[in-house]
């Protein structure tokens, strides 16, 4: 019944993907930012999609079941203040800019070296977070079908790119929405399970009141700041949330829809914290197996068990296939230069590239999640490395202008040596035993973890404040960055410079 239900859900959401990827049309932009004409209802579902991943469930279920509902919470929590912020200050002034990808920023607002430093930095980070994704998928399979490990990975990666390398975008707006459907309705049936069956009784100390989490560094207070931090700022910078905002048809849209998707990531992911701290009267406290999937295994009713499950693994694809669709894009747009074409009748060079580079950079991530068996652990350490070195001249380059190159890169520079230094260093990461690069020392000691979050942050302010202070801008001053998008759009568009004689001058 499990391989049936979840066998159909897949089959639906890959027919709705192939369906609606004929609007793409051989067009780079749709396939990339969707045309930037999509209503704010798909954005918000494209958003939530990629917000309520694995990572955000199975990775906070097992937090909280381990340390407490705000060791757990603090992963959903964190990427719906994202969202929030996002929605607040960036939404309105990064679609107006009519981007195709995130690192475009980093070029037109500090230049090529920026731009190239920004886009390794993103793609390291999130094949990162699809491969914690693709974890949560072969463990899935694993556990309830007994399929090998590897292979399940190797299954849902293959999936969620089958659809998204032929609709982009598109198809992954569309079925998020199916995605997120299915497991919105598993979240509230299994907390009206468990309120009906069991009792939402959670011990003291443990629950959502239970404050001393955010307060006591004994129970985890700084770890658990440090992962609503490094989400909910470094998540800023990701480059398939700005996708997202890109292809929306409007300003305003954009807005709108980060909001919503901030409200539909709290109603998801919270249920699924306190259905686990409640399972604590009944479940034993060792588990084989990630605790959702050993409560869905051998507590609840079958017809709930395949309904999460299939809004589990909807979640694994969505936000895998947004994310290899964004690394690709980077990759092949900023790393290698390959620029939209125009001309009607021409093959699209940037949207053959793209699908070609899905291809090794899903193995990547494949190779990534085999080695590194983690969930929400493998995105909060993405996200913070993006907070320490990518956060800062993209908020303060915005809304600063006397911020310069130099600066840019040097804090760029500056958070990766601190963060990467103190990471190695650490024993612990977010509560959990460094495998990952731990070098033995006497140095630091478990009771460190969570700080390294806000020391290399706090670097990278410092480093770019003091640098651009201490230098002259060189770079886009006095040319307004909407401008330069022009320049740079002009650029892809043979024809421009004679249509707006204005571009030729600026550049």
């Amino acid at each position: 019944m499990i391989l049936l239900g979840v066998a159909i859900s897949i089959a639906v959401v890959v027919a709705v993907g192939f369906f609606v990827s004929r609007r793409i049309e051989g067009d780079s932009s749709n396939f990339l930012v969707g045309g930037r004409m999509l209503p704010f209802w798909l954005v918000g579902g494209a958003l939530m999609g990629a917000a309520v991943d694995t990572n955000a469930t199975l990775g906070n279920t097992d937090l909280a079941f381990g340390f407490g509902f705000w060791a757990g919470a603090t992963l959903p929590l964190g990427l719906a203040l994202c969202l929030t912020i996002t929605g607040i200050f960036f939404a309105k002034p990064m679609n107006r800019m009519g981007l195709t990808s995130f690192p475009d920023y980093y070029r037109l607002r500090f230049g090529r070296s920026v731009e190239v430093g920004a886009s390794l930095l993103l793609v390291v980070a999130f094949c990162m977070l699809v491969a914690g994704n693709l974890v949560a998928g072969g463990l899935l399979f694993n556990y309830f079908l007994g399929m090998p490990y590897w292979l399940g990975v190797v299954l849902i990666a293959a999936i969620a790119v089958a659809y998204t390398g032929t609709g982009g975008l598109i198809a992954d707006a569309y079925t998020a929405i199916i995605q997120m459907a299915l497991i919105l309705a598993g979240a509230i049936g299994l907390f009206v399970w468990m309120s009906s069956t069991h009792g939402i009784d959670i011990a003291e100390g443990t629950g959502p009141f239970a404050f001393g989490q955010l307060s006591d560094p004994a129970q985890g207070a700084v770890i658990n700041w440090a992962t609503l931090i490094a989400l909910g700022i470094g998540d800023v910078v990701a480059i398939d949330f700005m996708a997202r905002v890109f292809s929306a048809k409007s300003p305003d849209a954009a807005r709108k829809a980060c909001f919503s998707a901030a409200t539909g990531t709290v109603a998801i992911c919270v249920p699924f914290g306190l259905v686990v701290l409640a399972a604590h009267s009944f479940m034993p406290a060792e588990l084989d197996g990630p605790v959702l999937f050993v409560l869905l295994d051998q507590y609840a009713p079958a017809g709930l068990t395949v309904l999460v499950l299939c809004g589990l693994v909807g979640a694994s694809m969505s936000t895998a296939n947004g994310a290899i669709l964004a690394i690709s894009n980077v990759c092949v747009r900023n790393l290698g230069g390959v620029r939209r074409v125009h001309e009607p009748g021409k093959r699209d060079p940037l949207l053959r590239a793209t699908r070609i580079a899905m291809v090794p950079m899903t193995l990547f991530s494949i190779a990534f999640a085999i080695y590194v068996k983690q969930t929400g652990i493998l995105l909060t350490l993405a996200f913070d490395l993006l907070l320490a070195c990518l956060a800062v001249p993209f908020i303060l380059g915005l809304y600063w202008r006397r911020g310069t190159v130099k600066a840019a890169m040097a804090a760029m520079v500056v958070g990766f040596v601190v963060r990467v230094g103190l990471f190695v260093l650490t024993p612990t990461i977010y509560g959990v035993d460094n495998t990952i690069l731990y070098i033995p020392n006497t140095l630091v000691g478990a009771a460190f973890d969570g700080w390294p979050t806000f020391i290399a942050f706090a670097a990278a302010i410092l480093t770019y404040v003091s640098v651009s202070l201490a230098t002259r801008p060189a770079h886009m001053r006095g040319l307004d960055i909407r401008v330069a998008q022009d320049i740079d759009d002009a650029l892809d568009d043979p024809d421009a410079f004679e249509k707006e004689p204005e571009l030729a001058k600026a550049t």
